[in-house]
């Protein structure tokens, strides 16, 4: 089994920053994409940034210049660092992994986590 747990939200002011990570754990053979997609109250689920397992990085427009995706490979870890937070990235923000198990090697698994809190009051 695979787990991502996620850490480091919470209530900031605009202009403030936050760092958020996820952990990925349990039977894992290799992992590949990860990234961070977040869901604000009554909208869909959105991707904020995603990262290859070659560090090759992605963003949404909304975000470029203020967000930046990181990973640590040793660690199965991803980070996303925001910076010049606006009340309009309030959301809660969801960890993926695009992880292939050790129980099933011929296919690459779709894993979230359980989503971290980001309010920012203006």
């Amino acid at each position: 089994q695979v787990q991502l747990v996620e850490s480091g939200g919470g209530l900031v002011q605009a202009g403030g920053s936050l760092r958020l990570s996820c952990a990925a754990s349990g039977s894992i053979f290799s992992i590949n994409g990860m990234g961070w997609y977040r869901q604000a109250p009554g909208k869909q689920r959105e991707l904020v940034a995603d990262i290859t397992s070659g560090g090759s990085t992605n963003y949404a427009d909304s975000v470029k210049g203020r967000f930046t995706i990181s990973r640590d490979n040793a660690k199965n870890t991803v980070y996303l660092q925001m910076n010049s937070l606006k009340p309009s990235d309030t959301a809660v923000y969801y960890c993926n992994g695009k992880i292939v198990s050790n129980r099933n090697i011929l296919i690459v698994g779709d894993y979230w986590g359980q989503g971290t809190q980001v309010t920012v009051s203006s």
